[in-house]
C-alpha cells in the first residue's frame, strides 16, 4: 500500500530538485465498465483521458531482450532463467491490485517489473507477499528484486541497492468539502491523521509532529488502522481529519469513490529533495547494475512511457534510472 521503511524504523524524474507541494498527477473517473470486461478511465495532467484495463487479459506492454544487458545478470540467475520479483499483497490501485477476476495481479508495479525481465531475457515470476516478507525474502535471497512502491532511503542503503524508476510523492486525503489545505507541519497541528505503520509517510508525520511541539504548537494525533477500508470509514465518519498515503493511490480513490479530496502533496524525501521509488535488491548481490541498465533501456525505447500512460501515471516518470541516488534522509523534514 505504501512506501514503507525497513530496519530500525521499518519500511515509494529526475534527480534531486526542490520538492514543494505539487498538484496530484492522477485523476480517475468512476470504476469498471462490465460491458467491456472492466475498465476505468484516467485523466492525465494535460487533460487527456486514458482507459485502464481492469480485466485479467492485460495485454501487457512488452519489449525485446537486449543481449548486452542480459549478460550483466549474475550467472546464478541467468542459469535459473527466471527473475524472482516480489511485490506487496497490501498494495492498491493503480500500484498493485487484483483484476476483475479477483486473482490476477495487475498494476504499474508488475508491468514495469515484467518489462525489466523482458530486457534481461528472463521469465518473470511475481511473488505477492505481506509487506514485511518482501524484505525477509530479499535478505534471504529467495527473491531477486522488489517492485513494490519502495522508497529509496539513506537508511535502507545500508542493506539494499536501488535502481530508481518513479517519483515518490505523498498525498493528504480529507473528506470532500473539509476546507483543509496541507503544505507543512503547522497545517496538521492538532489534527487527527491516519497513516500506515512502518512507512516513510509515518516518518514524515512523526517528525512534523515533533516540529510542531518544538514550535509550541499542538502535536499531531496519529492513528493506525488494520486496512485501508477501515481508514476510509474513519475518514468518512469524521473520526480522523486526514489520511496520509502515496499520491497515486490517494488520487485513484478520490476519483473512484467521490467522497474525498487530496488537500496537499509532498515529496516522500522531504522539502528539499524529490523522493524516488526504486527497484530494490539485496546489497552487493550483483543484480542492481543489470536492473538499472534494463530500466534505462525501457525509458529510452518508449515502453516505460507506455506503461505509465496506461495507468495514468505519466506525471511520475523519471528521465533516467540511477543506482543508489540521494534518498530520504535519516532525518526527514
Amino acid at each position: 500500500m505504501s512506501a514503507r521503511l525497513t530496519g530500525l524504523t521499518r519500511l515509494t524524474r529526475r534527480s534531486a530538485t526542490a520538492a514543494l507541494p505539487i498538484a496530484a498527477a492522477l485523476v480517475l473517473t468512476a470504476c469498471g465498465n462490465p460491458s467491456d470486461g472492466g475498465t476505468a478511465e484516467v485523466k492525465g495532467e494535460n487533460g487527456t483521458r486514458t482507459k485502464i484495463n481492469l480485466s485479467a487479459d492485460q495485454k501487457r506492454v512488452t519489449t525485446p531482450k537486449v543481449d548486452s544487458i542480459a549478460a550483466q545478470v549474475p550467472a546464478k540467475i541467468r542459469k535459473r532463467g527466471t527473475l524472482e520479483i516480489v511485490d506487496s499483497s497490501d498494495s492498491s490501485a493503480p500500484l498493485t491490485f487484483y483484476a476483475t477476476d479477483n486473482k490476477t495481479v495487475i498494476g504499474v508495479e508488475p508491468d514495469l517489473a515484467y518489462l525489466v525481465a523482458d530486457v534481461l531475457g528472463l521469465k518473470p515470476h511475481l511473488n505477492t507477499v505481506s509487506w514485511e516478507n518482501i524484505f525477509v525474502g530479499l535478505d534471504s535471497g529467495k527473491y531477486d528484486v522488489g517492485f513494490s512502491n519502495i522508497t529509496d532511503t539513506e537508511e535502507r542503503k545500508e542493506k539494499y541497492d536501488f535502481a530508481s524508476y518513479r517519483k515518490d510523492d505523498l498525498a493528504f486525503e480529507a473528506k470532500k468539502g473539509s476546507g483543509l489545505k496541507v503544505t507543512g507541519p503547522e497545517d496538521v497541528s492538532g489534527k487527527t491523521v491516519a497513516v500506515d505503520t512502518g512507512t516513510n509517510q509515518e516518518k514524515l508525520l512523526v517528525e512534523w509532529s515533533k516540529e510542531n511541539v518544538k514550535a509550541g504548537r499542538e502535536p499531531v494525533k496519529i492513528k493506525y488502522y488494520q486496512n485501508q477500508s477501515d481508514t476510509y470509514l474513519a475518514l468518512a465518519s469524521g473520526r480522523i481529519d486526514l489520511f496520509l498515503g502515496p499520491n497515486p493511490t490517494a488520487a485513484y480513490h478520490v476519483a473512484s469513490a467521490g467522497q474525498t479530496e487530496v488537500v496537499g502533496t509532498y515529496s516522500g524525501a522531504g522539502k528539499t529533495l524529490q523522493g524516488l521509488i526504486a527497484a530494490t535488491t539485496k546489497k552487493d548481490n550483483g543484480l542492481v547494475k543489470a536492473v538499472n541498465s534494463a530500466l534505462n533501456e525501457i525509458i529510452d525505447n518508449g515502453s516505460y512511457a507506455k506503461v505509465l500512460k496506461r495507468w495514468g501515471l505519466s506525471g511520475e516518470a523519471i528521465e533516467k534510472s540511477e543506482i543508489n541516488p540521494p534518498g530520504l534522509p535519516k532525518t526527514n523534514k
